[in-house]
Protein backbone atom coordinates (compact mmCIF):
# COMPACT_ATOMS: atom_id res chain seq x y z
CA UNK A 1 0.00 0.00 0.00
CA UNK A 2 1.37 3.39 -1.02
CA UNK A 3 1.49 5.89 1.83
CA UNK A 4 0.00 9.37 1.60
CA UNK A 5 3.37 10.91 2.39
CA UNK A 6 4.85 9.17 -0.65
CA UNK A 7 2.03 10.40 -2.87
CA UNK A 8 1.60 13.94 -1.57
CA UNK A 9 4.99 14.85 -0.11
CA UNK A 10 7.69 12.64 -1.67
CA UNK A 11 10.31 15.31 -0.81
CA UNK A 12 10.03 14.38 2.87
CA UNK A 13 12.21 11.33 2.21
CA UNK A 14 15.13 13.72 1.62
CA UNK A 15 14.44 15.47 4.92
CA UNK A 16 14.22 12.19 6.82
CA UNK A 17 17.65 11.28 5.46
CA UNK A 18 18.93 14.78 6.27
CA UNK A 19 17.79 14.37 9.89
CA UNK A 20 19.11 10.83 10.35
CA UNK A 21 20.12 10.71 14.02
CA UNK A 22 23.01 8.43 13.10
CA UNK A 23 24.42 11.26 10.98
CA UNK A 24 23.64 14.10 13.40
CA UNK A 25 26.41 16.68 13.57
CA UNK A 26 27.36 17.83 17.06
CA UNK A 27 29.07 21.20 17.47
CA UNK A 28 30.75 23.01 20.36
CA UNK A 29 28.43 25.31 22.33
CA UNK A 30 25.48 24.88 19.95
CA UNK A 31 25.01 21.12 20.61
CA UNK A 32 23.92 20.18 17.09
CA UNK A 33 23.52 21.69 13.63
CA UNK A 34 22.75 20.83 10.01
CA UNK A 35 24.83 18.37 8.05
CA UNK A 36 27.38 20.24 5.88
CA UNK A 37 27.65 19.87 2.10
CA UNK A 38 24.42 17.89 2.00
CA UNK A 39 23.04 17.31 -1.48
CA UNK A 40 19.58 16.20 -2.55
CA UNK A 41 16.75 17.29 -4.81
CA UNK A 42 14.89 18.93 -1.93
CA UNK A 43 17.54 20.38 0.40
CA UNK A 44 21.17 21.44 0.00
CA UNK A 45 23.61 22.94 2.50
CA UNK A 46 26.93 24.73 2.30
CA UNK A 47 30.29 23.78 3.84
CA UNK A 48 29.08 24.75 7.33
CA UNK A 49 25.57 23.35 7.12
CA UNK A 50 23.56 26.48 6.30
CA UNK A 51 20.78 25.88 3.80
CA UNK A 52 21.20 27.62 0.47
CA UNK A 53 18.71 30.36 -0.42
CA UNK A 54 17.87 31.51 -3.93
CA UNK A 55 17.15 34.98 -5.27
CA UNK A 56 17.32 37.05 -8.45
CA UNK A 57 21.12 37.22 -8.30
CA UNK A 58 21.58 33.50 -7.68
CA UNK A 59 22.16 31.32 -4.60
CA UNK A 60 23.52 32.47 -1.27
CA UNK A 61 24.26 31.16 2.21
CA UNK A 62 26.11 32.18 5.35
CA UNK A 63 28.90 29.67 4.73
CA UNK A 64 29.08 30.13 0.98
CA UNK A 65 30.64 32.82 -1.17
CA UNK A 66 30.42 36.14 0.60
CA UNK A 67 27.51 38.30 -0.57
CA UNK A 68 27.82 42.04 -0.74
CA UNK A 69 25.67 43.47 2.03
CA UNK A 70 23.45 44.45 3.44
CA UNK A 71 21.64 41.14 3.81
CA UNK A 72 18.66 39.94 5.77
CA UNK A 73 18.46 36.90 8.04
CA UNK A 74 15.57 34.53 8.60
CA UNK A 75 16.31 32.99 12.00
CA UNK A 76 14.64 30.02 13.66
CA UNK A 77 14.35 26.26 13.80
CA UNK A 78 13.05 23.90 11.16
CA UNK A 79 10.55 26.48 9.85
CA UNK A 80 13.39 28.88 9.08
CA UNK A 81 15.33 26.00 7.53
CA UNK A 82 12.37 25.28 5.27
CA UNK A 83 11.66 21.68 6.27
CA UNK A 84 9.12 20.32 3.79
CA UNK A 85 9.90 22.57 0.82
CA UNK A 86 10.33 20.72 -2.45
CA UNK A 87 13.46 22.71 -3.34
CA UNK A 88 15.80 25.29 -1.83
CA UNK A 89 14.07 27.92 -3.98
CA UNK A 90 10.74 27.26 -2.22
CA UNK A 91 11.76 28.08 1.37
CA UNK A 92 10.48 31.18 3.17
CA UNK A 93 13.85 32.90 2.84
CA UNK A 94 14.00 32.18 -0.88
CA UNK A 95 10.44 33.40 -1.44
CA UNK A 96 11.24 36.62 0.42
CA UNK A 97 14.40 37.12 -1.64
CA UNK A 98 12.93 36.23 -5.01
CA UNK A 99 9.40 37.63 -4.72
CA UNK A 100 8.01 39.32 -1.62
CA UNK A 101 10.95 41.42 -0.34
CA UNK A 102 13.66 41.20 -3.00
CA UNK A 103 15.53 44.45 -2.36
CA UNK A 104 18.07 42.58 -0.19
CA UNK A 105 19.39 38.99 -0.18
CA UNK A 106 17.83 36.72 2.44
CA UNK A 107 19.93 34.07 4.18
CA UNK A 108 18.54 31.05 6.01
CA UNK A 109 19.84 31.02 9.58
CA UNK A 110 18.22 28.04 11.23
CA UNK A 111 18.21 24.32 11.90
CA UNK A 112 15.76 21.68 13.14
CA UNK A 113 15.30 21.31 16.90
CA UNK A 114 16.81 24.69 17.82
CA UNK A 115 15.22 26.49 20.75
CA UNK A 116 15.30 30.24 21.37
CA UNK A 117 18.68 30.14 23.09
CA UNK A 118 20.30 28.01 20.40
CA UNK A 119 19.01 30.39 17.71
CA UNK A 120 20.86 33.18 19.49
CA UNK A 121 23.98 31.05 19.90
CA UNK A 122 24.00 30.26 16.19
CA UNK A 123 24.17 33.97 15.39
CA UNK A 124 26.89 34.55 17.97
CA UNK A 125 29.02 31.74 16.55
CA UNK A 126 28.76 32.71 12.88
CA UNK A 127 28.14 36.47 12.85
CA UNK A 128 31.75 37.05 11.76
CA UNK A 129 30.99 35.43 8.40
CA UNK A 130 28.20 37.83 7.54
CA UNK A 131 28.28 41.08 5.59
CA UNK A 132 26.33 44.07 6.99
CA UNK A 133 22.79 43.16 8.06
CA UNK A 134 19.72 45.38 7.95
CA UNK A 135 16.95 42.96 8.99
CA UNK A 136 16.82 40.03 11.40
CA UNK A 137 13.46 38.25 11.33
CA UNK A 138 13.04 35.50 13.91
CA UNK A 139 10.23 33.05 13.12
CA UNK A 140 10.03 30.70 16.05
CA UNK A 141 8.20 29.81 19.24
CA UNK A 142 7.04 26.21 19.22
CA UNK A 143 10.27 24.50 20.29
CA UNK A 144 10.73 26.82 23.26
CA UNK A 145 7.10 26.31 24.28
CA UNK A 146 7.03 22.54 23.95
CA UNK A 147 10.35 22.09 25.76
CA UNK A 148 8.52 23.48 28.78
CA UNK A 149 6.93 20.04 29.10
CA UNK A 150 10.32 18.64 30.08
CA UNK A 151 10.62 19.12 33.83
CA UNK A 152 12.82 17.56 36.46
CA UNK A 153 16.00 18.10 34.40
CA UNK A 154 18.70 20.30 35.91
CA UNK A 155 19.79 22.64 33.11
CA UNK A 156 21.37 25.21 35.38
CA UNK A 157 18.58 27.72 35.00
CA UNK A 158 18.85 27.61 31.21
CA UNK A 159 16.38 26.56 28.54
CA UNK A 160 15.85 22.81 28.01
CA UNK A 161 16.81 21.59 24.56
CA UNK A 162 15.92 18.64 22.38
CA UNK A 163 17.77 15.44 23.33
CA UNK A 164 19.01 16.96 26.60
CA UNK A 165 18.09 13.77 28.46
CA UNK A 166 20.54 11.89 26.26
CA UNK A 167 23.16 14.56 26.90
CA UNK A 168 22.84 14.37 30.68
CA UNK A 169 22.80 10.58 30.64
CA UNK A 170 26.13 10.59 28.79
CA UNK A 171 27.52 13.19 31.16
CA UNK A 172 26.60 10.99 34.11
CA UNK A 173 28.43 8.11 32.46
CA UNK A 174 31.46 10.37 32.19
CA UNK A 175 31.17 11.38 35.84
CA UNK A 176 31.05 7.73 36.83
CA UNK A 177 34.17 7.02 34.78
CA UNK A 178 36.13 9.60 36.73
CA UNK A 179 34.58 8.90 40.12
CA UNK A 180 37.11 8.27 42.92
CA UNK A 181 37.39 4.79 44.40
CA UNK A 182 34.87 4.48 47.20
CA UNK A 183 33.88 8.08 46.28
CA UNK A 184 36.16 9.51 48.96
CA UNK A 185 39.45 11.34 49.18
CA UNK A 186 41.38 12.26 52.25
CA UNK A 187 40.75 15.96 51.75
CA UNK A 188 37.03 15.62 51.03
CA UNK A 189 34.69 16.52 53.85
CA UNK A 190 30.98 15.87 53.77
CA UNK A 191 28.96 13.73 51.36
CA UNK A 192 29.42 13.79 47.60
CA UNK A 193 26.73 15.97 45.96
CA UNK A 194 24.05 14.04 44.12
CA UNK A 195 24.02 13.84 40.33
CA UNK A 196 21.33 15.89 38.60
CA UNK A 197 18.16 14.11 37.62
CA UNK A 198 17.70 13.31 33.95
CA UNK A 199 14.18 11.90 34.14
CA UNK A 200 11.28 14.21 33.29
CA UNK A 201 8.79 14.68 36.07
CA UNK A 202 5.55 12.77 35.86
CA UNK A 203 3.71 16.00 36.65
CA UNK A 204 3.09 17.96 33.47
CA UNK A 205 3.20 21.75 33.86
CA UNK A 206 0.10 23.74 33.03
CA UNK A 207 -0.19 25.20 29.56
CA UNK A 208 -0.45 28.68 31.06
CA UNK A 209 2.78 28.05 32.96
CA UNK A 210 4.49 26.83 29.81
CA UNK A 211 3.42 29.95 27.91
CA UNK A 212 4.68 32.20 30.69
CA UNK A 213 8.02 30.41 30.78
CA UNK A 214 8.44 30.37 27.00
CA UNK A 215 7.64 34.07 26.70
CA UNK A 216 10.11 34.88 29.49
CA UNK A 217 12.90 32.90 27.82
CA UNK A 218 12.15 34.42 24.43
CA UNK A 219 12.20 37.96 25.79
CA UNK A 220 15.44 37.31 27.67
CA UNK A 221 17.04 36.21 24.42
CA UNK A 222 15.48 39.09 22.51
CA UNK A 223 17.29 41.45 24.87
CA UNK A 224 20.56 39.91 23.71
CA UNK A 225 19.47 40.07 20.07
CA UNK A 226 18.76 43.78 20.47
CA UNK A 227 22.15 44.45 22.05
CA UNK A 228 23.98 42.65 19.24
CA UNK A 229 21.82 44.08 16.47
CA UNK A 230 22.33 47.63 17.74
CA UNK A 231 25.99 47.42 16.74
CA UNK A 232 25.00 46.53 13.17
CA UNK A 233 22.01 48.84 12.79
CA UNK A 234 19.76 45.90 11.99
CA UNK A 235 16.11 45.82 12.98
CA UNK A 236 15.01 42.73 14.93
CA UNK A 237 11.48 41.39 14.47
CA UNK A 238 9.73 38.35 15.89
CA UNK A 239 7.05 36.21 14.20
CA UNK A 240 5.27 33.31 15.86
CA UNK A 241 5.63 30.25 13.65
CA UNK A 242 2.15 29.00 12.75
CA UNK A 243 1.08 25.45 13.50
CA UNK A 244 -1.73 23.78 11.59
CA UNK A 245 -3.62 23.11 14.82
CA UNK A 246 -3.17 26.70 16.00
CA UNK A 247 -4.56 28.02 12.73
CA UNK A 248 -7.78 26.06 12.15
CA UNK A 249 -9.88 23.30 13.62
CA UNK A 250 -10.36 21.37 10.38
CA UNK A 251 -7.33 20.74 8.16
CA UNK A 252 -7.44 20.95 4.38
CA UNK A 253 -8.24 17.60 2.68
CA UNK A 254 -4.60 16.81 1.84
CA UNK A 255 -3.51 17.80 5.33
CA UNK A 256 -6.04 15.48 6.95
CA UNK A 257 -4.73 12.52 4.94
CA UNK A 258 -1.17 13.30 6.00
CA UNK A 259 -1.96 14.05 9.65
CA UNK A 260 -4.01 10.87 10.08
CA UNK A 261 -1.21 8.81 8.58
CA UNK A 262 1.42 10.44 10.81
CA UNK A 263 -0.68 9.62 13.88
CA UNK A 264 -1.15 6.02 12.74
CA UNK A 265 2.56 5.43 12.07
CA UNK A 266 4.08 7.46 14.90
CA UNK A 267 6.20 5.62 17.46
CA UNK A 268 5.46 8.38 19.99
CA UNK A 269 1.67 8.41 19.96
CA UNK A 270 -0.78 10.71 18.24
CA UNK A 271 -0.32 14.48 18.13
CA UNK A 272 -2.93 14.90 20.88
CA UNK A 273 -1.23 12.30 23.07
CA UNK A 274 2.14 14.00 22.67
CA UNK A 275 1.14 17.63 23.04
CA UNK A 276 -2.36 17.74 24.51
CA UNK A 277 -3.88 21.21 24.57
CA UNK A 278 -0.50 22.79 23.74
CA UNK A 279 -1.51 22.29 20.12
CA UNK A 280 -4.99 23.80 20.45
CA UNK A 281 -6.28 26.97 18.81
CA UNK A 282 -6.82 28.48 22.27
CA UNK A 283 -3.18 27.90 23.20
CA UNK A 284 -1.97 29.39 19.90
CA UNK A 285 -4.06 32.50 20.45
CA UNK A 286 -2.95 32.88 24.07
CA UNK A 287 0.71 32.39 23.13
CA UNK A 288 0.49 34.89 20.27
CA UNK A 289 -1.18 37.45 22.54
CA UNK A 290 1.43 37.04 25.29
CA UNK A 291 4.33 37.27 22.83
CA UNK A 292 2.80 40.31 21.14
CA UNK A 293 2.38 42.17 24.41
CA UNK A 294 5.92 41.31 25.53
CA UNK A 295 7.43 42.38 22.18
CA UNK A 296 5.49 45.65 22.31
CA UNK A 297 7.08 46.48 25.67
CA UNK A 298 10.49 46.16 24.00
CA UNK A 299 9.46 47.98 20.80
CA UNK A 300 10.15 44.81 18.82
CA UNK A 301 7.88 44.40 15.79
CA UNK A 302 5.75 41.29 16.21
CA UNK A 303 3.87 39.33 13.54
CA UNK A 304 0.85 37.34 14.66
CA UNK A 305 1.04 34.93 11.73
CA UNK A 306 -2.03 33.04 12.95
CA UNK A 307 -4.43 35.95 12.55
CA UNK A 308 -2.77 37.13 9.34
CA UNK A 309 -2.88 33.68 7.72
CA UNK A 310 -6.52 33.35 8.69
CA UNK A 311 -7.17 36.57 6.77
CA UNK A 312 -5.33 35.69 3.54
CA UNK A 313 -6.00 31.94 3.16
CA UNK A 314 -9.04 29.73 2.66
CA UNK A 315 -9.87 26.64 4.77
CA UNK A 316 -9.25 24.44 1.72
CA UNK A 317 -5.74 25.81 1.05
CA UNK A 318 -3.11 23.11 1.46
CA UNK A 319 -0.50 24.85 3.61
CA UNK A 320 1.08 22.10 5.74
CA UNK A 321 3.08 18.94 5.03
CA UNK A 322 2.72 18.07 8.70
CA UNK A 323 1.31 19.99 11.63
CA UNK A 324 4.41 22.16 12.02
CA UNK A 325 5.91 22.59 8.53
CA UNK A 326 4.71 24.01 5.26
CA UNK A 327 4.13 23.15 1.65
CA UNK A 328 5.65 25.36 -1.02
CA UNK A 329 2.38 27.31 -1.08
CA UNK A 330 2.50 27.59 2.70
CA UNK A 331 6.05 28.94 2.63
CA UNK A 332 5.05 31.47 -0.01
CA UNK A 333 2.05 32.79 1.90
CA UNK A 334 4.05 32.98 5.16
CA UNK A 335 6.71 34.96 3.28
CA UNK A 336 3.98 37.25 1.96
CA UNK A 337 2.60 37.78 5.47
CA UNK A 338 6.05 38.60 6.84
CA UNK A 339 6.82 41.05 4.06
CA UNK A 340 3.50 42.84 4.34
CA UNK A 341 3.36 42.90 8.14
CA UNK A 342 6.92 44.17 8.52
CA UNK A 343 6.70 46.45 5.46
CA UNK A 344 9.71 44.82 3.84
CA UNK A 345 10.58 45.97 0.36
Amino acid sequence: MVRQTELLTPQLSDYLDFLDRGEMRYLPYLMYFNRPNYRSAAINTDRLGFRISHGPSGPGSAGGDRIEGPVRLLVGGSVSLGYGATTDAATIASRLWSKHAPSRPWLTFGAPYLNSTQELMLFMLYRHLLPPIDEIVIISGFNTLVMGQLTGVDVGGQEPFFFCNEYFEKMQELRARYAEPARTKRWRTGPRPPSPSVAPSAARPTTAGMIESAVGITMRNLDSWLVMAAATGARVSFALQPLATWLRETPAPQEKLLFDEFDELSDYGTWEERYGDVGSIATGAAYASALGEACARKDVPFVDTLSRLAEVTKPSDWLFVDRGHYTDEGNDVVAQVLAESLQLS
